[in-house]
């Protein structure tokens, strides 16, 4: 397939050269930040070989209002792109999304590079329950890897495709910054989704937008039990307790593609 590296990514973005700011950033921003703890240290050590600050999105780069209300306050979006050393395990990898989006006070659309794969993450970020003036994660990272060789290449490649054209900045809401940036967060989204459907499709309204995410929810949710049942199945010996399982895996299979109606 097509290979998707980082800089089409950001190509795609279509950011305004007002908005460019392309520096290094130290590796010490992760270790000073985000609490990390001695083995996380290790990790961004070791595994980090460049971090680079490649925009910065204010009203006054890209004519999008900031954002206020009582949980959150976005008066900036980060794009970062990290470059890593040699092969990292998917586990580490995930882990320094989070150190990076946790580390940054801002929103961060972030690009992890590891050879011929781009991992691409946001996070929605909120002010700390218990100190006012820290900055939080909001939920879990939205994220999505392209550039995979894979059996379905020709398939992936397609979708993956058409998510770069979607990540113009232009096709994105222009109200503030936090609908800018759950713009991108949808276009994720869609993608994800089209690993279901097999088609890439951006929702039209917000309403479809929060119905997808509950739906990709929960379809992740049926495939792990799923994965659970089955492998409950191989290990099964009793033909009453076998039955049983099919019984389920039909019924949670059926559930899934219920689901996926909503995708």
């Amino acid at each position: 397939m097509t290979v998707i590296d980082a800089y089409a990514v950001i190509q795609a973005l279509c950011l305004p050269d007002s908005c460019r700011v392309e520096q290094r950033v130290p590796k010490k921003l992760l270790l000073e930040n985000g609490v990390p703890t001695a083995s996380d240290k290790r990790l961004i050590t070791d595994a980090i070989e460049e971090i680079q600050w490649f925009a910065a999105l204010k009203p006054n780069t890209i004519g999008v209002p900031d954002y206020r209300d009582a949980q959150r306050e976005y008066l900036e979006i980060a794009v970062l792109v990290v470059t890593l050393r040699g092969t990292v395990k998917p586990a580490s990898c995930s882990r320094l999304a989070e150190l990076v989006h946790r580390a940054v006070p801002y929103p961060v659309l972030l690009l992890l590079v590891e050879g011929q794969t781009v991992a691409l993450s946001l996070a929605h970020k909120r002010w700390a329950q218990n100190e006012a003036s820290k900055v939080v994660l909001d939920g879990s990272l939205t994220s999505t890897l392209l550039s995979h060789a894979t059996a379905d290449a020709a398939a992936r490649s397609e979708a993956e495709h058409a998510f770069v054209q979607s990540l113009s900045i232009a096709h994105q809401p222009q109200t503030s910054l936090h609908a800018l940036y759950q713009g991108w967060m949808d276009c994720v989204q869609a993608l994800q989704a089209a690993q279901w459907t097999g088609n890439y499709r951006t929702t039209a309204t917000p309403e479809q937008a929060v119905a997808r995410r509950q739906a990709l929810a929960d379809c992740e949710r049926l495939e792990d039990e799923i994965s659970r049942l089955r492998a409950q199945g191989a290990k099964e010996r009793q033909m009453a307790r076998q039955v049983e399982i099919n019984l389920q895996l039909k019924a949670l299979l059926a559930e899934r593609q219920r689901i996926a109606q909503y995708l």
